[in-house]
């Protein structure tokens, strides 16, 4: 093959015209030092069905410059075996357009070890139909950090199945306004690990709203310190049929305020829990 017999030197001063001929036939044939030799130029000049005809192997030898190199058309090309192959190193120096150009079956297939070096600027940049398309493992793999840095556009655009896979350690730093950003179909998908989880400081600032759709089963999981330190409007936001469950130990921890502003009805339900 007489691509193969191309020096590396040669490899980096084939002009555009030149590497566009190459047949993809013809890429898969090349050497490592030969890939790595291309010019971060000629690799934009690539087409996308040339980007897609290279094997898993030669994607993973691709130095970080060239990676970077390539364009949001030839990134949003790779396969999803491409996806899988590329390196933590490679990926963690994506630029956000590369990582915004991705289609969401790419981001699904990218490992769970590569998706938690991205930096909270690269996580920040994802496009919420892209964070809708995060499996349950990789959303488990999420770093603290990087939790920590979501957007409420991108918390709000995740499903009730991804919400229910947080790592409860990673629900526990969100901020008050990324709690309250919570829709309530995603605060009645929260797991009984998940409401124990939840900070002091999170549930005294729940959304009316929010605390009204917690589940029977959720609110005997509520920390008897939590519900202490609901507010008067919070409780008058409660349910019967949540007060009704409620436990000896968590109407206890009632303040005279708190039953002070309960309607009759509200009293009569938590005297039956």
């Amino acid at each position: 093959d007489q691509v193969v017999a191309l020096t590396t030197e040669q490899v980096s001063n084939l002009q555009t015209s030149q590497l566009v001929a190459i047949k993809t036939s013809q890429l898969v044939s090349l050497e490592t030092d030969d890939l790595q030799a291309i010019t971060t130029d000629q690799i934009q000049s690539f087409t996308t069905l040339q980007i897609t005809s290279l094997t898993s192997d030669e994607i993973a030898v691709l130095t970080t410059g060239q990676i970077q190199a390539l364009t949001t058309l030839q990134v949003a090309a790779l396969t999803t075996d491409q996806v899988v192959a590329l390196t933590t190193e490679q990926v963690s120096n994506l630029q956000t357009s590369q990582l915004v150009a991705m289609t969401t079956k790419q981001i699904a297939a990218m490992e769970t070890g590569d998706l938690a070096v991205l930096t909270t600027s690269q996580v920040a940049s994802l496009l919420t139909k892209q964070i809708a398309a995060l499996t349950t493992d990789q959303v488990v793999a999420l770093t603290t950090e990087q939790v920590s840095n979501l957007q409420t556009s991108q918390l709000v655009a995740m499903t009730n199945k991804q919400i229910a896979a947080m790592e409860t350690g990673d629900l526990a730093i969100l901020t008050t306004n990324q709690v309250a950003s919570l829709l309530t179909k995603q605060i009645a998908a929260l797991t009984t690990d998940q409401v124990v989880a939840l900070t002091t400081e999170q549930v005294s600032n729940l959304q009316t709203s929010q605390l009204g759709a917690l589940t029977t089963i959720q609110i005997p999981y509520l920390e008897t310190v939590d519900i202490a330190s609901i507010t008067t409007a919070q409780i008058q936001a409660l349910k019967n049929s949540q007060l009704a469950v409620f436990s000896t130990d968590q109407v206890n921890a009632l303040t005279s305020n708190q039953l002070t502003a309960m309607t009759s009805s509200q009293i009569s339900a938590l005297l039956s829990s």
